[in-house]
């Protein structure tokens, strides 16, 4: 066996090594697109987050006795610029959403309000904003199944637990945001 042994424990080696670089290098590069796609959502829902305070205000002149909505918006929207990791945003960004909501309901029950260019032009451009974020929310999910598909598949979850690559959350629906809305005639 002798000199050919040797050519063959190297040429094993060699390809060891080729695999792990190849599987670290393509992990990285998937960790990479998912916090390149977390970045995009995070622009997107600090713009929302930027629109707030005019709407708020638009709102006050029309509906000064909704106090308790117009507060919950603007803690909603405190709690997502103090948010410090990804999770904290993303749970603060489904809150911020439930409260828009209720403050675009009482666009209906304020002929006045409903008919404010600038409040009309507020809630444009937080409705284009709001589709902004499912896109890029759907390009953020897809990123992270792809990375965790990689992360946690045989051989490459070996590598990945090697170099301790770290684990995504995907930016989820909450259970009650779920539910089907009654509606009743």
């Amino acid at each position: 066996m002798g000199d050919y042994g040797i050519y063959i424990i190297i040429a094993i080696v060699v390809l060891l090594v080729l695999y792990v670089m190849s599987t670290y290098n393509g992990l990285v590069t998937l960790k990479n697109k998912v916090k390149k796609c977390w970045s995009q959502i995070d622009v997107v829902l600090k713009r929302r987050a930027d629109l707030i305070p005019n709407l708020v205000e638009t709102v006050k002149g029309y509906a000064s006795h909704e106090k308790d909505t117009l507060d919950a918006v603007i803690k909603a929207r405190n709690t997502y610029v103090n948010s410090s990791t990804t999770d904290q945003e993303i749970a603060a960004s489904g809150e911020l959403t439930k409260a828009l909501s209720r403050l675009m309901m009482l666009s209906e029950a304020y002929p006045d309000l409903k008919a404010n260019t600038n409040f009309m032009d507020l809630q444009k451009q937080l409705a284009d904003t709001e589709e902004k974020i499912a896109y890029s929310r759907q390009f953020y999910n897809d990123a992270v199944n792809q990375y965790m598909n990689k992360k946690e598949m045989f051989p490459s979850n070996i590598i990945a637990g090697m170099f301790n690559f770290e684990t995504f959350n995907f930016f989820e629906v909450e259970e009650a945001d779920r539910i089907v809305p009654q509606v009743k005639f």
